[in-house]
């Protein structure tokens, strides 16, 4: 794969080509009034139950497996459709993260702290406010978490800061980002017991306990149902390939997109979330296995819309677009990792080249 010798992608520099024009709101208002007439913003209650009574069998199958063939090292072979069965289940809290599953808020907190506490061990109140603040402002260099430098930057100011082991981590950040994915299932974790500390009361409480639920379950199911030898590879496989399904789901949709000047004019809701935004081509499959966030635009738009609506409102979307001359970004699925990995390159580049001209003055 090439990463270089590319057109480069928009850079926060860039983005005031695309300022709104003086009546933000209006762009927004038209577009949903026209999804609303169409109700796709009404609930989809059996469509989910569905969904999460499919998911809790097809998980209840692979535990029964694991119990049947624990012994042989074919129970390896189950740690793959775990991995994609832990992904729809991450999927699901999203989605009840974003109010689409009830209109009722204790029974979207219920249904995501089982899904993402209790199944995947992921704090369902880490995870809501983080994602919460992106979705207010995705692609800020300020505002949204998503963005903020971390083991990962996405701007050069970003990069000429890192020096060091961060500095070399930034240099070939492209290479490493699907082999840094595979760590993902773990640092959720941790990230959930971090956060207990800024949660207070009952909450924290109730958080906590599921979390602990969730790892004595899963050390518990492993070593009833297998060799300890077994079970560390089983969990170890598990664990990466669930992280790489998740990295593979959430790199395509806003890596290397516009991003709002920090300085500039602000934009409008409607550019905010589509200018920042990709989405991806593709059929049945591809909403399966992206778990619908391939229509990123449409979800950034109408979060609270549920999931099987997202391709019914996308045509609205993109002719809203087109009348108001907004640049509506679609591609294919290894498209999108290749422009992503392309941006990531290239905010890497000035410290490649310090590091060029570095060996070249020590052969001197």
């Amino acid at each position: 794969m090439s990463l270089a010798g590319e057109t480069a992608l928009p850079h926060p520099e860039k983005a005031a080509a695309r300022q709104s024009p003086p009546d933000m709101g209006s762009e927004f208002a038209p577009l949903l009034r026209a999804v609303k007439e169409q109700e796709l913003l009404e609930g989809r209650t059996g469509w989910y139950a569905r969904t999460m009574a499919t998911n809790a069998l097809g998980l209840a199958a692979v535990v029964t497996g694991m119990a049947l063939i624990g012994g042989s090292w074919c129970v390896l072979a189950l740690a793959p459709v775990l991995a994609v069965l832990c992904a729809r289940t991450a999927f699901i809290g999203h989605d009840a993260g974003h109010a689409q599953i009830s209109g009722n808020r204790a029974t979207n907190r219920r249904i995501g702290l089982v899904h993402g506490n209790l199944l995947l061990g992921m704090s369902y109140a880490w995870w809501n406010d983080k994602h919460n603040r992106h979705h207010a402002n995705p692609n800020h260099i300020d505002k949204d978490p998503d963005v903020a430098a971390d083991v990962l930057v996405f701007t050069s100011k970003q990069a000429a800061t890192r020096t060091g082991f961060r500095g070399r981590l930034t240099r070939h950040q492209a290479w490493l980002f699907f082999p840094l994915t595979l760590l993902e299932g773990l640092a959720l974790k941790l990230y959930g017991f971090q956060d207990l500390r800024r949660q207070t009361g009952r909450e924290r409480l109730v958080e906590g306990a599921l979390l602990v639920a969730h790892i004595a379950g899963y050390v518990t199911l492993l070593l009833t149902t297998m060799p300890l030898a077994h079970a560390l590879v089983f969990a170890a496989l598990h664990q990466a390939l669930f992280g790489l399904h998740l990295g593979m789901a959430f790199a395509p949709n806003h890596k290397g997109m516009d991003m709002p000047d920090p300085d500039g004019e602000k934009w409008g809701h409607l550019r905010r979330q589509v200018l920042t935004s990709r989405n991806v081509r593709g059929g049945v499959l591809t909403d399966w296995f992206l778990g619908g966030l391939n229509y990123q635009i449409e979800h950034h738009l109408f979060p609270s819309m549920p999931r099987p609506h997202l391709r019914l409102a996308q045509s609205m979307v993109k002719a809203h677009c087109r009348d108001l001359g907004i640049p509506y970004a679609e591609t294919g699925l290894i498209d999108s990792y290749r422009q992503a990995l392309r941006h990531m390159h290239e905010v890497g580049e000035p410290l490649r080249a310090d590091s060029r001209h570095s060996q070249v003055r020590r052969s001197r």
